[in-house]
């Protein structure tokens, strides 16, 4: 009998910090910022850890050597020789790596169980005692904004809450963490939920979960858009208390109905336009909660205005939803809606995410850096009236056809850029021939923003908008999204010199990072 298949019977008693992890084998595939939190985790536990990457951080090779990990730097084109001679009983990997790399086929026919960092984070979830409830955030767009807003509020109740996951900390670094949460609100991608088991001792049973939205992204990665879509879903199985869904997304809506819950989860519906009694919407300019309260039937109550968001730029459409999404999943929790609004006005977006760079001449700069698909970006586009676009990158199989087509209407010109250019040229061509069409060819990464702020500055007239929303990846030019924010910044500033008109760098209009870790970036 070989290792992988003795394996299964004690992988399904690995349910706990405190069950018994020693010896066992366990290869690691990636060394980020979640591989290497995954091989730290397993040798404080006691396992016995191989890690593969194709590429090694100096320090985090020097730390593993320090707590007993073993690593193979390998191209991982095939499987290493190092991999069946280990032969382990266990791979956990990183989000990113495609189903079909070789290591994990490999996994597949050799019988070895794979886990993604969510799994083992959920078995471990009790070190410290009292372990907490987590409140599971995905969709294609709006998803940190969404967990940042949601952790807030529960902080602001007097709640111990961790943001982690896909929006940048390991959930295994906040499992572990000796100060210890009540709750975690936990960012996942696409590529963390294509392997989280909906059954077993793996599967998660989340306090409340939201899929926010669903649109055409990662195709390149899941093979089709059903997989894409499929992989969401699994958001809101097991769900204890509240089912989140989008209501103007009949998808979200069906993968509420479709989903294997806990006796007692209510759907929760959320929308820009007025709430049914189990739903949180918008009523004369006002953000109402109309599932968690005895009358729902006949009242409602008030969570903000939208005047009161305006001046903190959260008063956009998908930003709005986003605050309605996360203060369902809050009240889920037991938050006041006082609370709620209060923590509101003093809530501010990250960076590259609507972010007013500067104001000169009566036109506006805006980075919307965070827009890494045509879903983003055509929420981004809305915000604004007459537009000079600066669009492209690598659109990661995804067509931008139609996005392109809604949106000819309100652009003054378009500046594409990245590797992908072709398919946006082409399609502007179809839909707007007439429309000044500018290509930055610059292949070296110092010159692309700088020629793309100078062919924008060209055009630009007073009262437009001069809009990054590339609808796009940034990996093809940039290190991802922040760096082509950040140099976008330096170039509108360098061309501006001291015409700015002092209101940069503030998120003036309204919306919406992501863990990268071994693959491709920007996830969803």
């Amino acid at each position: 009998m070989t290792a992988s298949d003795a394996a299964p019977s004690r992988l399904d008693a690995l349910t706990s910090w405190h069950a018994d992890w020693r010896g066992l084998k366990v290869a690691v595939l990636g060394l980020g910022v979640t591989g290497f939190a995954v091989a730290d985790t397993l040798t404080e536990l006691g396992a016995e850890v191989l890690v593969l990457a194709p590429a090694a951080d100096d320090d985090r090779a020097r730390i593993l050597d320090v707590i007993g990990a073993r690593l193979v730097v390998d191209p991982l084109v095939a499987v290493p020789g190092d991999l069946p001679a280990f032969t382990p009983d266990l791979l956990v990997v990183s989000p990113g790596f495609h189903p079909d790399h070789p290591v994990l086929e490999w996994a597949a026919v050799e019988g070895v169980a794979v886990w993604g960092d969510i799994e083992l984070a959920w078995r471990v979830r009790d070190k410290v005692s009292g372990a907490a409830e987590w409140i599971l955030v995905t969709g294609t767009n709006g998803k940190t904004t969404t967990v940042q807003l949601a952790a807030t509020f529960l902080a602001a109740n007097g709640l111990r809450a961790a943001p982690c996951g896909n929006i940048g900390v390991p959930v295994l670094d906040a499992v572990r963490d000796p100060s210890g949460f009540d709750v975690f609100v936990v960012e996942l991608s696409s590529y963390q939920l294509h392997h989280l088991p909906t059954t077993g001792p793996g599967a998660i049973h989340a306090l409340a979960s939201v899929c926010l939205n669903l649109a055409d992204d990662h195709l390149d990665w899941h093979g089709s858009f059903a997989a894409y879509a499929a992989a969401k879903a699994k958001v809101y199985e097991n769900t204890k208390a509240a089912c989140v869904y989008n209501r103007a997304d009949e998808a979200t809506r069906r993968m509420v109905e479709e989903a294997e819950v806990e006796e007692g989860a209510r759907a929760i519906g959320f929308g820009l336009d007025t709430p049914g009694p189990s739903d949180f919407g918008v009523v004369e300019g006002i953000l109402c909660d109309r599932a968690f309260l005895d009358e729902r039937a006949t009242a409602a109550l008030e969570i903000a205005t939208l005047d009161e968001l305006a001046p903190h730029g959260l008063h956009a459409p998908h930003v709005v939803q986003n605050i309605l999404a996360a203060a369902a999943l809050a009240r889920a929790a037991g938050v006041p809606v006082g609370v709620i609004h209060d923590a509101l006005l003093e809530f501010r977006l990250d960076a590259h995410r609507i972010e007013t760079v500067a104001t000169a001449g009566g036109i506006r700069w805006i980075d919307d850096s965070k827009a890494t698909n045509p879903h983003a970006a055509e929420a981004s586009l809305r915000a604004f009236g007459q537009v000079v676009w600066i669009v492209g990158g690598l659109l990661k199989g995804v067509d931008a056809d139609a996005l392109v087509a809604a949106h000819v209407e309100r652009l003054r010109a378009a500046i594409v850029i990245g590797r992908d250019r072709s398919a946006l040229v082409a399609a502007f061509a179809r839909h707007a021939p007439e429309l000044p069409v500018f290509e930055v060819t610059a292949t070296d990464t110092e010159s692309v923003m700088p020629d793309a702020v100078a062919l924008a500055a060209a055009v630009a007239e007073e009262g437009d908008t001069v809009l990054l929303a590339p609808a796009a990846a940034s990996m093809d030019q940039f290190a991802d999204y922040a760096d082509r924010g950040r140099r976008f910044h330096t170039a509108v500033r360098a061309m501006l010199g001291g015409e700015a008109d002092g209101d940069t760098a503030q998120n003036g209009a309204p919306e919406d990072r992501a863990a990268e870790d071994g693959a491709p970036g920007d996830p969803a």
